[in-house]
């Protein structure tokens, strides 16, 4: 395990738990001496956690859209940052580079990198494993309904289960990584 790509808000919510989450699993990914793969924005919980890793002494690159460069105020201390065309460049380079993703809360955005996520590798275009950290519940919902998609029969049971979900940090990378 190499990179970790995470997916979560440019925003930093109503709850300050949801902040210390992003800083909590910065600070876990450099710890363990991954990288961190993120949308490049010093902004809301997307600059919480690339600030957590960074002060942990970790490797961080951040992948923007040259159009968001401003509206999101791209993080220019990171070890890397990468500035992309579009959104489905974005998407594209941060797979490419992470081994493994992680959802935190977060927007449309955010929920829409997970499903592209999952769906490539539904489609078996990687085999990466893909995890949502639910520590709060905040996903409880999400989840409740993709077990209704496959209740209904248009989900398989076995990609459901390939949607790796934890309420804590330590297990998810675990679930991640096992062999670390």
């Amino acid at each position: 395990m190499h990179r970790i790509c995470v997916y979560l808000g440019s925003r930093e919510g109503v709850s300050p738990q949801h902040r210390q989450l992003a800083e909590a699993l910065g600070t876990a990914i450099a710890e363990r001496g991954w990288g961190l793969v993120y949308g490049g924005a010093r902004a809301g919980l997307m600059g919480a956690l690339a600030d957590a890793a960074l002060a942990a002494g970790g490797e961080v690159i951040g992948v923007i859209p040259q159009a968001l460069v401003r509206n999101e105020k791209a993080h220019t201390g990171l070890t890397r940052l990468i500035e992309v065309a579009d959104m489905h460049e974005r998407k594209a380079q941060m797979a490419a580079l992470a081994d493994a993703f992680v959802t935190l809360p977060g927007g449309i955005g955010t929920l829409e990198e997970l499903f592209e996520t999952w769906t490539w590798q539904y489609l078996r275009f990687h085999a990466k494993p893909i995890a949502v950290l639910d520590s709060d519940g905040f996903f409880a919902p999400l989840l409740e309904f993709l077990d209704r998609t496959v209740e209904a029969g248009f989900l398989d049971a076995d990609t459901r289960a390939r949607l790796i979900s934890e309420r804590e940090i330590a297990p998810l990378l675990k679930r991640l990584a096992p062999e670390t």
